[in-house]
């Protein structure tokens, strides 16, 4: 089994839900991204994205497009990035990596080079978040060879046969987008959004995480009532670019963390 689907078997078995954590590399630095996630381990995020940043992020909103630039800025590429995820591999053995990424920093690199590239670096799965079905066959023949989980997104707007197809090639869970739009927290969990989960998981065997807006407790205690687990970044990319500075930026991760990941045990 894999990483992710280990995770989700303990989980289910606890009668937990998941929380993902989303961070992105290079953003405040590297070694911060490192310390970052083995801090996210630590306070109980059960897997973690690691954004890839890129010139074009269409699908992020202010938050996020501001820490791929800021980490562009400081020199962080793809290749820097998989450097860090081997790192944190290195220290932490059991925590579910996932790169969120666009499609064209996958072509640079080469599709075979690249997925081998970042198996060997130790992630487990890839949320490629312009990849449509139609054009992910060449991708997913490269990432299933070097035994990689990915992640499609499924919007609100998606109509009942674009969910089954996704339901069906996603592998390690299925991304439920919460909203219409880009990233970014909000302060309400739509109503419709239960219903939509629902039919995923009437589609797939594979767990359904939602994410975009989830950003607090309350969110996460609610969304928990319905789907496998919760995708929390454009919130803790704010608190991490806010407390840069502070010398107890660890300690603030963790409190906030913490706090998400008791909601999904309510």
């Amino acid at each position: 089994m894999s990483r992710l689907s280990t995770r989700f078997s303990e989980l289910k078995a606890k009668g937990e839900k998941a929380l993902v954590c989303f961070v992105t590399a290079g953003d405040p630095s590297a070694d911060v991204t490192v310390e970052l996630v083995k801090t996210l381990a630590r306070a109980g995020a059960d897997a973690v994205e690691i954004g890839i940043p890129f010139s074009d992020p269409l699908a992020d909103g202010p938050s996020i497009q501001a820490a791929s630039q800021r980490a562009l800025e400081t020199g962080m590429t793809t290749a820097k990035t998989l450097d860090i995820v081997r790192r944190i591999r290195a220290e932490v053995t059991d925590l579910p990596l996932i790169l969120m990424t666009y499609y064209n920093p996958i072509r640079c690199f080469g599709l075979e080079a690249y997925a081998k590239a970042a198996a060997e670096a130790g992630a487990d799965a890839h949320i490629v978040t312009d990849l449509t079905p139609e054009e992910s066959e060449d991708w997913k023949r490269y990432s299933a060879a070097n035994g990689l989980d990915t992640i499609f997104l499924v919007a609100p707007t998606s109509t009942e046969e674009r969910i089954r197809v996704v339901a069906e090639i996603s592998s390690g869970f299925v991304y439920g987008v919460s909203r219409t739009g880009v990233t970014g927290a909000r302060a309400d969990v739509p109503v419709e959004l239960q219903g939509i989960v629902d039919y995923i998981k009437s589609h797939t065997a594979e767990p359904v995480c939602v994410g975009f807006g989830v950003s607090s407790p309350d969110h996460v205690r609610s969304i928990s009532a319905f789907a496998d687990g919760v995708v929390v970044g454009s919130s803790l990319v704010d608190l991490i670019h806010r407390e840069r500075e502070n010398p107890n930026l660890q300690q603030l991760v963790i409190e906030y963390v913490s706090g998400l990941k008791a909601a999904t045990r309510a």
